[in-house]
């Protein structure tokens, strides 16, 4: 059995290999990777492993962000210090999970489970896990920004804007505080809901509270000016300027 270990502490990554290795011979563990970016790269090069053991909080965010970049097939058992909303979402789902620090008997009960799992009943327990995994974004309204030794909670509907350059990505406040995340634009673009945030360009995901003007810009693109200050202009390209304007009508018909 092909497993892959999706965990960013070291320690926890070798113990788990250590007890797959005690007490299932027959299962290889072809790759263990330690970010959100390395798991999306990994598993759209390789074919699908057979089984994932899967952290939901690893360094770069939570590990659902995969989801939203891969369709994931292969039977998935999560793994967690602790978080009370994944545990309870678990048992009421009936999907396989391990408390950290992980122990032999709760792996050993874990894989027995999935290989009772007939092959219709592999596909809906798939199936289950992607309903959650979607409900659990859907839901996140927090961002847990890491700053130095400091954990800071953001809330979305705390963000103006979020900006990326240099591979950077920053998210800044209403209040023009700048808050650094370990998630590209394209992860927060997916979470973030489409009603209150629209992808200007490569560069910028601005939030309707912020929009304070629009001007026609040259080629009939738009130029946004938002409540605070900004690094560089927002242009909308032409293309996308129909967009644009249907995203505000439809939450202000009048306009």
């Amino acid at each position: 059995m092909r497993t892959l270990i999706i965990e960013d502490e070291t320690a926890a990554a070798l113990n788990l290999a250590a007890i797959l290795k005690q007490t299932a011979p027959g299962i290889e563990v072809i790759a263990t990777l330690e970010s959100v970016e390395e798991s999306v790269a990994w598993l759209k090069a390789n074919p699908q492993p057979d089984l994932i053991f899967m952290d939901i909080h690893l360094a770069d965010g939570d590990s659902f962000r995969i989801f939203d970049f891969v369709e994931i097939t292969a039977p998935v058992v999560f793994t967690t210090a602790y978080d009370q909303y994944a545990l309870e979402a678990f048992k009421v789902n009936s999907i396989d999970y391990l408390l950290k620090p992980i122990k032999t008997s709760d792996v050993v009960r874990a894989l027995s489970k999935l290989r009772r799992l007939t092959a219709v009943e592999q596909r809906d327990y798939g199936t289950r896990v992607r309903t959650l995994v979607a409900e659990r974004v859907e839901n996140e309204s927090v961002f847990l920004v890491h700053v130095r030794d400091r954990i800071i909670p953001l809330r979305r509907e705390q963000i103006a804007y979020c900006y990326t350059s240099n591979e950077r990505v920053t998210a800044y406040g209403y209040d023009g505080v700048a808050y650094p995340l370990n998630r590209t634009l394209e992860m927060l673009q997916a979470q973030l809901p489409e009603v209150d945030f629209f992808r200007a360009n490569r560069q910028f995901i601005v939030a309707r509270g912020a929009v304070k003007e629009i001007v026609v810009w040259f080629g009939n693109r738009l130029a946004l000016t938002l409540t605070v200050p900004t690094p560089e202009r927002i242009v909308i390209s032409k293309a996308r300027v129909p967009e644009f304007k249907a995203w505000l009508r439809a939450v202000h018909p009048a306009e």
